[in-house]
């Protein structure tokens, strides 16, 4: 028989514990990336984080905004795709949108 959690107090803590993750940190990403193509007809370069939340997942995926000539000079913008749990999206956001190797690619845009 297994005991049920106690508080610092001796008292039984009943409060229910974070619900795991129905998805994988993987699964979360592929579907980060199929719903960000969907919604934006952009190409994915890759996913750049998969970090969980208390209600899911939030994925940082970075996506060609701009096609140029040449390739070295293309617009690439970060997305933050928010999942719930069970891979259902809440929301995207684009949160950074820079050219490809600049280096003050940490700098948020406006």
């Amino acid at each position: 028989m297994t005991k049920a959690p106690r508080g610092d107090d001796g008292e039984i803590d009943d409060r229910e514990s974070p619900q795991p993750a129905s998805i994988s940190a993987a699964e979360a990403a592929g579907i980060a990336v199929r719903d960000l193509v969907e919604l934006t007809t952009r190409e994915v370069v890759g996913v750049t984080s998969v970090a969980p939340t208390d209600d899911g997942w939030l994925i940082e995926v970075e996506v060609v905004e701009d096609r140029r000539i040449p390739t070295s000079s293309d617009i690439l913008a970060l997305y933050e795709v928010e999942l719930t749990l069970d891979g259902d999206l809440i929301s995207y956001s684009r949160t950074q949108r820079y050219a490809r190797g600049s280096s003050d690619v940490g700098r948020k845009s406006q």
